[in-house]
């Protein structure tokens, strides 16, 4: 039987289910598809192809030693499988189970529609420890666990269809992305991140609990494994392994707190990835269905001055500015720049969402879009935490050497008003002119913002109270225009 194994978001050899399936029905067609109009979705961008197709040039490294190299071919998937499985009389596709956006939601229902109609089966492997079609979490915990102890896969030795052109991994010229600077991006291939996993759990990782929530130290002490979780050039279960072996070394101490904390975040990832499978128009719908009162369309002015970091408010820019150069941002500064952009300025989180998930090398949407609710009081669920960017920056980078390296124009600003330089005397030699005064007071648009959510969730709720909140706090003008003076409010 003549079998073609579909890579999507698992791109190894190792601890690869589907592909130790796969290998054992006979010949392997090994393939990945680019689907041009995946890559003009406004959620994906030219950084992610660039870390993918690192990736792939890696993976293709990987199957040629094992006799099968990797096809790529380029086209609208549902096409693209139908030729191959003609050509090669292929009668059986095997593939990952993937939970992604809605693109690719919507893609493998047809998919699934089409191999039924043409009589081939269509086997998707789970990888991880979320459950398709799950009925109940009762036992989902456990589920994971049991997946996650299991042994890791060796990679198989393939036999190869012959007489198949692999094909070129095309460029990002070549699929006519938009070009997207990102001058300190992490490098995409498995080789990358066993090197990243092994310098993590050998001595990067030892203040990981204490260090993560600065960007002055996160950079270094997190794992940094996210995209390559995300992209599947590592296994979540060899990484989960990985760090159980290292913890069970040092049960104690400063270790013992960093490894427990790194594989509770492993645990919430299925969590939340779980999140999206069992409720796909997360990305889409807000989880309250009240909530859709709150965001109705995004101010364009504040919009662009968010996206690149020219609030005025100098730690939310440095954290977007950081991340427009790198594609990562450690949690509690994306959990704040989300915050602010719904909060603060009062704009759609599902036009913010998509903006950070294009930003981000390790765009996940199964954590992505459920973070974002969560950060923009639409789930019901969580109380919102309306994070103050200017005490987030006396918090997270007092000595101001983050602000600074990626705001210069504040280079003259003194340590005590960097984080709010409306308050400084001599403001007026920079704000409006090298640097923008701020787009909103941070006080005024906290108090509306938490007005208008808390005013949502009050039972029964005035509908026109709450628009009425709504337009007034989507109408506020800039609030500075001279310096002011005096104790800066630090309340949350």
């Amino acid at each position: 039987m003549n079998v073609l194994i579909w890579f999507k978001r698992d791109l190894r050899a190792h601890d690869h289910p589907a592909l130790a399936h796969a290998a054992g029905f006979g010949a392997v067609l090994p393939l990945y598809i680019v689907e041009p109009d995946y890559w003009a979705l406004p959620d994906t961008s030219a950084r992610q192809w660039a870390f993918t197709a690192e990736c792939l040039e890696d993976l293709r490294i990987q199957l040629g030693t094992l006799g099968a190299p990797l096809l790529v071919r380029v086209g609208e998937a549902h096409h693209v499988l139908e030729r191959l499985c003609r050509q090669q009389n292929i009668t059986r596709i095997v593939s990952h189970e993937e939970t992604g956006n809605a693109f690719t939601y919507a893609r493998d229902r047809r998919i699934a529609a089409w191999a039924c109609s043409a009589g081939i089966i269509w086997d998707e492997v789970p990888q991880s420890g979320v459950v398709r079609r799950l009925s109940s979490r009762d036992q989902w915990q456990s589920r994971r666990d049991t997946f996650m102890a299991a042994e890791q896969l060796a990679p198989p030795a393939l036999n190869a269809l012959p007489g198949l052109e692999p094909g070129l991994i095309p460029t990002t010229r070549a699929l006519r992305l938009t070009e997207d600077k990102c001058a300190h991006r992490q490098l995409g291939g498995r080789v990358q991140g066993i090197d990243l996993l092994d310098s993590f759990l050998t001595h990067r990782g030892a203040p990981y609990r204490s260090a993560m929530s600065s960007p002055l130290t996160a950079e270094r002490a997190c794992s940094r494994l996210s995209p390559h979780i995300a992209l599947g050039s590592l296994s979540l279960r060899e990484v989960v392994q990985a760090a159980q072996t290292r913890a069970a070394e040092y049960p104690g101490g400063r270790w013992g707190g960093a490894l427990s904390s790194f594989q509770a975040r492993l645990a919430w990832r299925d969590h939340f990835i779980q999140k999206l499978e069992d409720q796909p128009n997360i990305e889409t719908r807000c989880l309250q269905s009240s909530a859709e009162l709150l965001r109705r369309s995004s101010d364009p002015a504040r919009l662009h001055a968010w996206e690149n970091g020219e609030t005025g408010l100098p730690f939310l820019d440095a954290c977007l500015r950081y991340l427009a150069a790198t594609g990562w941002l450690n949690f509690r500064a994306r959990a704040m720049v989300m915050a602010c952009a719904s909060y603060h300025l009062w704009l759609d989180w599902r036009v913010t969402g998509a903006v950070l998930a294009r930003r981000f090398t390790d765009y996940e949407p199964g954590i992505h879009w459920p973070q974002v609710q969560m950060q923009s009081g639409t789930t019901g669920m969580n109380i919102p935490r309306i994070y103050n960017p200017v005490k987030q920056g006396f918090d997270q980078d007092p000595t101001g050497a983050f602000t600074r390296r990626w705001i210069p124009e504040l280079s003259i600003v003194p340590d005590a008003y960097l984080q709010a330089p409306w308050r400084w005397s001599g403001a007026g030699r920079i704000l409006g002119r090298r640097y923008p005064e701020p787009i909103v007071d941070v006080t005024t648009a906290q108090r509306d913002a938490r007005e208008a959510v808390w005013g949502m969730r009050r039972k029964p709720v005035a509908r026109a109270e709450v628009v009425e909140i709504i337009e007034r706090h989507a109408s506020r003008a800039p609030k500075r225009t001279q310096p002011i003076h005096g104790q800066l409010s630090l309340d949350l």
